[in-house]
């Protein structure tokens, strides 16, 4: 049983992840548990479904219908985390001008989506992944 397809989003996920905190951190010059979720450098979502899609090019080639489902998904996602989730951020930051500080008012998050540094950061290490996960199974 090939458990490749299953351990590659989730692998990817956990390195990727404590990369992007200590980025962030270096960056703040702090721990930066605050800025772990979305958003920030690289992105976790585009490596996740860059790396899905190199090892099935890898494993069933280029030309397979599951590449071109995979680069799909991949385009939905980086434009979803490019575009629509900057927008929920910038409402995010306007709700939170208006609101001020009223007393009910929970902050809101206003960092959500990714730039395009992001997003390719997000490509290159899914694709790093996708290659080390491919060589790590081709041995067993």
């Amino acid at each position: 049983m090939d458990i490749s397809y299953l351990i590659t989003p989730v692998l990817t996920w956990m390195v990727v992840g404590p990369i992007k905190f200590l980025i962030n951190s270096a960056r703040q010059r702090r721990w930066a548990f605050n800025l772990v979720g979305n958003g920030g450098f690289p992105s976790n979502h585009s490596s996740v479904v860059t790396s899905m899609a190199t090892l099935i090019a890898l494993r069933e080639g280029m030309d397979s219908p599951a590449f071109g489902v995979a680069v799909t998904l991949a385009f939905i996602v980086m434009i979803d985390a490019n575009s629509l989730r900057q927008h929920v951020g910038r409402q995010a930051a306007a709700i939170n001008r208006v609101a001020g500080s009223a007393a009910d008012h929970t902050h809101l998050r206003e960092r959500m989506g990714h730039t395009l540094v992001e997003i390719t950061g997000g490509i290159c290490t899914g694709i790093g992944m996708g290659f080390a996960i491919f060589h790590l199974f081709e041995r067993f």
